[in-house]
């Protein structure tokens, strides 16, 4: 166990700091941070696989091997941040005097919209859906005026003072 606590850092994602209750730290001369919430922001995809936790983003992954497993979630991992970002494409800076991280993400392509509707791509004939006619709800019948109520309304019972 350090004599001394760990130094915090802070952490700013594309100039936004990264909220946490749990901050990262420097130890030996690194930076570590809490898979949740730096890795899970950052990646596509984070999951297990034995002891090692296993960062995915785009098409870039790694595998980064944990002291000891956390099943199920990631509260309490911690992974050294510099060849996780390396690995996942980000480019950072380290402040030594200010303790804090800048983290810029690469860019991701844009979302392609789909091609207009090309009249002589394939398709399916529509499908022919049955839909029955609903019964016809009978009318109501008149008897006439209504009568009043002929059951006695419970009174309610005594207070005993």
């Amino acid at each position: 166990m350090p004599l001394f606590p760990p130094v915090p850092v802070a952490i700013l994602v594309d100039g936004r700091p990264l909220a946490s209750y749990v901050r990262a730290y420097v130890a030996g001369g690194r930076v570590f941070a809490p898979v949740d919430p730096l890795v899970t922001r950052l990646a596509d995809r984070v999951w297990y696989e034995g002891d090692s936790l296993v960062i995915q983003r785009g098409a870039q992954w790694v595998r980064v091997r944990l002291a000891q497993t956390v099943p199920d979630q990631f509260d309490g991992a911690y992974v050294a941040v510099a060849p996780v970002l390396q690995a996942l494409g980000a480019s950072f800076i380290w402040e030594p005097k200010r303790r804090r991280l800048l983290v810029r993400l690469p860019k991701r392509s844009g979302i392609a919209t789909p091609t207009p509707f090309d009249p002589a791509a394939p398709s399916a004939p529509p499908a022919t859906v049955f839909t029955p006619t609903p019964p016809v709800t009978p009318r109501p019948v008149w008897t006439g005026s209504p009568l009043p109520r002929r059951t006695p309304l419970p009174l309610p019972p005594p207070r005993l003072e």
